[in-house]
């Protein structure tokens, strides 16, 4: 099927109440759920990524007309059945309520009935503006665009919960932003994402008719959230909401457990970005693990505190939950169904992650290995440790019945220092060598459960930025060629073992390979 034949639905737009079109000034939206806007044409599109795997999921196959997915997919052309709107929410940033935030760069385009039923809406994110943009421009950089492109699609492939993107297209505009909020803003090449998802509602959609006392809005969407996202849940009202809070819950901690467990940090885990339906949304200034550290933020704005920290995100998710679940106070759920919900989270999470380390070191389970785990995350920080090289390369170790002199060399590229702990890592080495054996766990099964755990590929900052850099320059085969890597982050893939080292040093504090700001 073509991209001309496909038809759109408006699901959303069709059961909440909204603005009707008006001009895309800011302002403060009450009674309404959404703003019908349309995308603001672009001077030049041009596609420069598209994601097959995507495109099949909306029932798109074969080849595609690239002239008309980047008049399409830059906003410059709106198919039958579009009917665009930017939605009205608000949330908690950085721990304080923010009141009306809103789709300011972000317009749906509508929604498509795709593979095993599955509706999926079709977002455009940097297509101009709307009336949630406040002082910005609704534009969106190329810089900021790769990288949500790609990762939205490694998480996919990685396992992790997500939105995914569809395309990638350069608007052939200039984008004028402040990249360090340090008074030197300049021009950069803009571009527009195509996003994809069920549903792009989040927690502060809900929260903001909550702050508001509009109480008539809130159990529409409530409502609306119950029959669309979760028809499973019988019943209605307060008992129906206080359930599928519950049901967000646990999604939110099988999410944030598989963030934990390839070291992903998201960055800017704002009431805003949390999806209703637990997918990892909004990629800004995300980062991966490389030297592991619990303390790591890849976000400057979350300097000093580092509230969205690796080691941070599970307490972080849980915060966010109890602000959803006051929300929802307002329209009858108890207090007790909300601490059932963040109960669930706790155990859903503490579960989740239990059974994935337990994949990733091998073993049937960690359930009485204390004294392991906590002596792995402890020799993790002695020395600078590359945590995805790590416990791939931990596979390649032998476990036999002695530990040969040669042990620790797969794990030397792991590490950042010349001098890795030895004697307190042959130390570790044996008490895991012990623990499988007393779990009865042979040398292949332990390899083929951590081989399928332990991703060789992850979107490393610096490779991001490498695409980036080349995009910029009007090369885009190292982003298509990265992007094909990604599809497949647990195989070896002979021939691209370049992307799968660990951090250069010259990308420690290169700009854009380390820290990141909001800037988009």
């Amino acid at each position: 099927m073509q991209l001309t034949d496909l038809s759109f639905e408006q699901h959303f737009v069709s059961e909440l109440p909204g603005e009707a079109e008006a001009e895309p000034f800011p302002r403060q939206v009450h009674g309404a759920c959404y703003s019908r806007v349309r995308p603001t044409p672009v001077a030049a599109p041009k596609l420069l990524a598209w994601s097959e795997d995507c495109a099949a999921l909306l029932g798109l196959s074969g080849t595609i007309d690239a002239e008309m997915c980047s008049e399409v997919f830059a906003g410059n052309r709106l198919l039958p059945g579009m009917a665009p709107y930017a939605a009205c929410y608000g949330g908690h940033q950085f721990g304080n309520w923010a009141g009306q935030l809103g789709d300011g760069r972000a317009i749906t385009l509508g929604e498509r009935l795709g593979q095993e039923g599955i509706r999926y809406e079709l977002q455009l994110k940097g297509a101009g503006l709307t009336p949630y943009s406040r002082n910005a421009d609704g534009r969106a950089v190329l810089r900021s665009s790769v990288r949500e492109f790609l990762c939205s699609e490694a998480m996919y492939h990685l396992g992790v919960p997500t939105t995914r993107a569809l395309s990638l297209v350069g608007t052939g505009e200039r984008v004028l932003r402040d990249m360090f909020y340090d008074g030197n803003a300049a021009p950069e090449p803009g571009a527009v994402v195509c996003r994809v998802a069920p549903s792009f509602l989040r927690f502060g959609n809900l929260e903001l008719p909550a702050a508001r006392g509009d109480q008539v809005l809130l159990a529409k969407l409530a409502d609306f959230v119950h029959q669309s996202l979760f028809p499973e849940i019988s019943g209605s009202g307060a008992e129906a909401h206080g359930a599928w809070f519950g049901e967000v819950c646990r999604r939110t901690a099988v999410m944030v457990a598989h963030w934990m467990r390839v070291g992903f940090v998201h960055g800017v885990m704002n009431t805003d970005n949390m999806s209703l339906l637990g997918l990892t949304i909004d990629y800004g200034p995300y980062g991966w693990l490389e030297g592991f550290d619990p303390d790591w933020t890849p976000n400057t704005t979350d300097l000093p505190g580092r509230r969205y920290c690796y080691g941070n995100q599970p307490g972080v998710a849980l915060w966010n939950l109890a602000r959803l679940g006051q929300a929802l106070g307002g329209l009858g759920v108890t207090e007790d169904a909300v601490r059932a919900g963040l109960d669930d989270y706790k155990l859903t999470y503490e579960a989740t992650f239990g059974i994935m380390l337990a994949n990733k070191l091998g073993l049937d389970s960690i359930e009485e290995e204390s004294k392991l785990i906590d002596g792995l995350f402890s020799l993790l920080q002695q020395v600078e440790t590359d945590m995805t090289l790590f416990f791939r390369r931990l596979a390649e170790v032998p476990m036999n019945e002695d530990l040969p002199p040669w042990a620790l060399e797969p794990l030397v590229p792991a590490y950042y220092s010349d001098n890795p702990p030895g004697t307190e890592l042959m130390a570790w080495l044996e008490l895991y060598r012990t623990r499988l054996a007393a779990q009865g766990v042979d040398e292949a099964q332990r390899r083929a459960r951590m081989d399928a755990a332990n991703p060789k590929y992850v979107l490393r900052n610096y490779l991001a930025q490498q695409a980036i850099d080349a995009a910029t320059a009007g090369d885009t085969a190292p982003l298509n060629r990265l992007l094909e890597v990604l599809r497949q982050p647990y195989a070896e893939q002979p021939g691209q073992e370049d992307l799968a080292a660990r951090r250069p040093e010259w990308a420690r504090n290169k700009a854009g390979c380390s820290m990141l700001s909001c800037s988009s």
